[in-house]
């Protein structure tokens, strides 16, 4: 699979107690290289170390499991919400937040897809109003998701009037869902991280309690930069749920648990490959059998 996953296995495979140390500090180092941050990964081995000396764990495989059950632990432990909320007044307002180039625009699409196949009417509002392309884009994906779409009017449309306008014709015209996107300049932006609070007021305004979930959307080979990031963008509009885009295989799976561990969010989507059905309810278990396989 991975080089370092390899090493997991062979590590374990020929354990014994006497090489407990060389084989704790090779699996530390097996973690940090799947971007597991330091502070998780010596809670990890630590947890391990103990249980091996106390005689719980007497075997690789016995390690190994304990391993995985740790790993699952945090991200059960924080990851609770994994579904999204969408709250009883209609129509149900979700943001999509990130960076350009994480895959925000086309998470969006993709998840206009999913919705739209269990029977959800999906308004879609092209927030992002500094790129031409965003919009462009995001008309493809109405087109190709058979869904309607709010774009800005003129050159110097505010993202949070084009918010508004979509939130009130969700309201008006019966729609069960409006997705938002957003602008994605770099997180250290002030004004951007000013619009994006704009943004989340102005469609407050309109139905109460909205917006219902805003999801920010990390890309998967950003790895443990992905922590600051999140971190940003969460002190300033406050992130319901992660979407985690081009994790191919999860090779740096770590990074996910220590965003999860670290804020406390919940992960709602993995965006695993290019086609429209990739975008997937997170289920952590099968998350962690594949960093772990």
């Amino acid at each position: 699979h991975h080089h370092h996953h390899h090493v997991i296995d062979e590590l374990l495979l020929f354990w014994n107690l006497a090489e407990t140390d060389r084989v704790l500090d090779e699996l530390e180092e097996a973690l940090l290289v799947s971007d597991f941050g330091p502070k998780i990964t010596v809670r990890i081995v630590e947890r391990l170390r103990e249980d091996i000396m106390s005689g719980k764990l007497k075997s690789g495989s016995e390690i190994k499991d304990a391993l995985k059950e740790s790993v699952l632990e945090m991200l059960a432990k924080k990851n609770s919400k994994t579904e999204l909320q969408l709250g009883f007044r209609k129509p149900a307002v979700i943001m999509i937040v990130g960076v350009n180039g994480g895959g925000k625009t086309t998470s969006l699409g993709k998840l206009a897809h999913r919705l739209k196949n269990e029977g959800t009417k999906v308004l879609m509002a092209a927030g992002d109003t500094f790129r031409a392309a965003a919009s462009d884009q995001l008309e493809i994906w109405a087109e190709r998701t058979g869904c309607e779409i709010v774009v800005a009017e003129g050159d110097k449309a505010k993202a949070a009037t084009v918010l508004s306008k979509a939130v009130k014709r969700g309201k008006e015209e019966g729609y069960d869902v409006v997705l938002c996107d957003t602008s994605g300049r770099l997180h250290t932006n002030y004004s951007l991280m000013e619009e994006l609070i704009a943004c989340k007021k102005a469609v407050g305004k309109i139905v109460s309690g909205a917006p219902n979930e805003i999801l920010l959307v990390l890309d998967g080979n950003t790895g443990l930069n992905m922590l600051p990031q999140a971190r940003e963008f969460n002190e300033v509009v406050g992130i319901t749920g992660l979407i985690l885009t081009k994790l191919d295989g999860s090779a740096r799976g770590g990074c996910v648990v220590s965003v999860v561990e670290e804020l406390g969010i919940p992960v709602k989507f993995i965006g695993v490959g290019e086609a429209v059905e990739d975008l997937q309810p997170f289920d952590p278990e099968a998350f962690v059998n594949a960093i772990f396989s």
